[in-house]
């Protein structure tokens, strides 16, 4: 498979996802110099990682695997996390899409439960149904993540079982280990509904 993931820029009222660059190096560290206790199962760089961070980023999308995006505030365009297109699939045989995973997410503290996140998965689910037209988007996380776990379910997304050892761990202390991994998925049957729901969500921060 020879297709790169190149997504474009997404903007709803709460939110724009824009592609990630060491422009935003200064808002996300700040944005990751509060309280970590959301963190504990997902890749949050610390403000001394965040070079480190945007670079492999950009190593990761130079493979065409990975198109990673800069969550911006609408309220105060500063850059309040991270997210990402990653892993596309195509139909057998040929260079369209037919599947993408969206994952590498964080928000700091202060953006988290203002209908961002909410925003931002219906800006990338809507591109990847709507644009790209494809068949599923895929969400994992790590299995232990309850609120992770939560959040994804509440987009509408359905849970398809754990994977053993499927994936790198971000916990502290279990560098170089496997995690099992909690995975969902939507297909494009069940986006009209998924859709709705998002909509309304977001409505409920932007009335």
């Amino acid at each position: 498979m020879t297709l790169r993931l190149e997504g474009p820029v997404l903007e709803g009222k709460l939110v724009r996802l824009e592609p990630l660059s060491p422009g935003h190096a200064a808002d996300l560290t700040e944005a990751v110099s509060g309280d970590r206790a959301t963190y504990g199962f997902t890749w949050v760089p610390r403000p001394d990682e965040i070079p480190d961070y945007l670079a492999e980023m950009r190593r990761r999308q130079e493979t065409g695997r990975l198109s990673p995006y800069a969550q911006i505030d609408l309220a105060t365009g500063r850059a309040v996390g991270a997210t990402a297109y990653w892993e596309p699939r195509c139909w057998p045989g040929t260079e369209r899409l037919c599947a993408v995973e969206v994952g590498f997410t964080w928000l700091a503290p202060a953006a988290q439960g203002t209908g961002r996140n909410a925003e931002a998965k219906l800006l990338l689910f809507t591109h990847a149904f709507e644009g790209w037209q494809v068949a599923r988007v895929d969400l994992k996380t790590d299995a232990r993540n309850e609120r992770s776990r939560a959040a994804i379910a509440a987009t509408g997304a359905v849970f398809e079982g754990v994977l053993r050892n499927w994936s790198q761990s971000w916990v502290p202390g279990e560098e170089g280990r496997l995690r099992d991994s909690a995975m969902f998925s939507i297909v494009a049957a069940e986006w009209p509904a998924t859709r709705d729901r998002l909509r309304a969500r977001v409505a409920r921060h932007t009335a």
